[in-house]
């Protein structure tokens, strides 16, 4: 089976988490990424840390399964020549540096362009490349504070609630998209191009109707789990110790479905508006009904009435579901070891004869180095050596 992406090349020098999660998305989708670092200077999210419930690099195996591993000492100049060599033959490069440092390496975007007229330069950072802002750093809480969906987020009495790696791969995708438009447009007219993308930038474009009301004088609150027009809406405690359930109420003919359920009989909630008013009185009748129900029960019980509802689930519910696994949104994956991990796959689906998703696990570093070094650029066995035994390759 041909993957949508089959015959498109990266050369990834992402770090972290933003950049890397988009290059994955795009290997998943059949593109072959060379993720190019050193023992020198590997990706920071190689170390092995404490998380997920085991002792292993979590994140990085997130956003490296089926990406090719290769070393490249980018101190040496003869690194550098090294990393144009594989531009060379690639697609798209992509970064994730604070602006000016792939400059600084001699690898930036002009100098690409020498290297492959037509080449894709993938940016991405905190504020894009140009601007007065350009020269912070920053991680996912940062883009989310900045951005100002943090203040958005949380109880409309409580502070700004921190946005982790929900920013990081949302910047991710929307850079993942802009690749794809601009490989689109080099087929169309030959051309390359630098792909700026700022992550402040993207959690700002996600504030939607709120950043339209600022800007027309009006000032956003935080909402907690509140909805400017449903009520009941929000997450109501259920039977059991940190069980909770979700529920949306959209319209009067559902409240009144959900009324004849928990045993309300009260006019004064019978239209949306005043419901919205009493909201907080209503929450408590809801919360009454659901704390003395399973969770899965309760909301089986809510579906069938045509009420949108559904336990709140955590991470041990999702990796035990059925449907998840079974639409590869959950798949086990063969690391270079033997061992076998579970993965979080691509979150779409293509219809058959057009394969996507993980195929293979996290790469040790460096190990496709015979395939990119000896198969893709021809270099000889003592051009390697020589360039192993100089720290080139290293």
């Amino acid at each position: 089976m041909t993957r949508p992406l089959q015959g498109i090349r990266i050369a990834d020098f992402t770090v972290h988490n933003a950049g890397p999660f988009c290059t994955n998305l795009l290997s998943q989708l059949g593109a072959e990424v060379i993720k190019i670092e050193s023992a020198m200077r590997p990706d920071a999210f190689r170390k092995p840390h404490p998380v997920y419930g085991r002792m292993g690099p979590a994140t990085f195996d997130q956003v490296a399964s089926t990406k090719l591993s290769v070393r490249i000492n980018l101190k040496l100049p003869e690194g550098v020549a090294l990393a144009k060599r594989i531009v060379a033959v690639s697609d798209v490069a992509a970064e994730s540096f604070r602006p000016g440092v792939l400059d600084r390496l001699g690898l930036g975007y002009d100098v690409l362009r020498q290297v492959k007229q037509d080449i894709v330069l993938l940016a991405v950072s905190s504020s894009g490349q140009y601007g007065p802002d350009k020269h912070f750093a920053g991680y996912a809480p940062l883009f989310g504070a900045w951005g100002g969906l943090s203040d958005l987020t949380g109880y409309e009495d409580g502070p700004p609630v921190e946005m982790r790696h929900v920013m990081d791969h949302t910047v991710g995708m929307n850079a993942a998209v802009a690749v794809l438009a601009a490989l689109h447009r080099r087929d169309a007219t030959g051309l390359g191009a630098l792909v700026d993308v700022s992550a402040r930038e993207v959690a700002s474009s996600l504030l939607g109707e709120a950043l339209l009301l600022a800007a027309a004088g009006g000032e956003p609150k935080r909402m907690s789990n509140d909805h400017p027009r449903m009520a009941p809406h929000g997450v109501y405690p259920a039977a059991g110790e940190d069980q909770w359930l979700s529920i949306a109420v959209a319209n009067d003919s559902e409240w009144q479905a959900l009324a004849g359920i928990i045993g309300v009989d009260d006019p004064r909630f019978a239209h949306e508006a005043t419901r919205h008013e009493l909201r907080r009185e209503l929450d408590l009748l809801v919360s009454r009904w659901t704390a003395t129900r399973p969770a899965d029960a309760a909301a089986e019980q809510l579906q069938a009435a045509g009420i949108a509802a559904h336990a709140s689930w955590n991470t041990v519910s999702l990796t035990s579901d059925k449907h998840l696994r079974t639409r590869r949104a959950l798949v086990t994956v063969q690391e270079p070891d033997g061992k076998e991990r579970a993965a979080v796959g691509v979150p779409m689906r293509l219809s058959k004869g057009a394969d996507i998703g993980i195929d293979r696990g996290t790469p040790k570093l460096g190990e496709h180095e015979d395939y990119v070094y000896g198969e893709l650029l021809g270099m000889s066995s003592a051009e390697r050596k020589s360039l192993e035994a100089a720290e080139v390759i290293f």
